[in-house]
């Protein structure tokens, strides 16, 4: 691969090495439709130099706190499928305030109520009887109720 074309695409070893990430995992963002290659005759993988500013992008996002999901939506909204500039990364990040702000307060719920309680289905009968006369939180759905933001008191309908 000694074109000038071909000067441009690194292979995924290099893309591996250089991203920090393993080759698996880019195989996998692959068959996800974050990122893509171009196959050599030998039908290696080949990937444009561009791709490390996407995955830096992907892993920022994750590291965010985004789904797989949200950053293949947030991907499949830039122009013709490209790499996210600057201007994108300051838009898109914007964006995600309200998204990461409600984990940090789903966070900061679960650290405040995490001495007195688990959340019902509980493993403290003694404290549960208080916050949880009769099982009454098994009514209002499953999981643990009151740190999903339900609140201890009367019985509510169930979802």
């Amino acid at each position: 691969m000694t074109t000038k074309a071909n000067n441009n695409l690194i292979s995924i070893g290099e893309l591996a090495i250089r991203s920090g990430m393993a080759a698996s995992a880019l195989r996998f963002y692959e068959s996800r439709g974050l990122i893509n290659s171009v196959r050599s005759g030998s039908q290696r993988r080949h990937f444009a130099r561009e791709v490390l500013r996407r995955v830096a992008f992907i892993k920022a996002a994750q590291t965010a706190g985004l789904t797989l999901e949200e950053i293949e939506s947030t991907l499949a909204s830039l122009p013709d499928q490209r790499t996210p500039t600057k201007q994108d990364w300051e838009k898109l990040s914007r964006s995600w305030q309200g998204l990461i702000q409600k984990r940090i307060d789903d966070l900061t719920a679960l650290r405040d109520q995490l001495t007195s309680c688990i959340g019902c289905g509980c493993l403290s009968l003694k404290s549960c009887a208080l916050y949880n006369p009769e099982d009454i939180a098994k009514t209002r759905g499953n999981g643990a109720r009151y740190l999903l933001g339900d609140k201890p008191g009367k019985q509510q309908n169930s979802k």
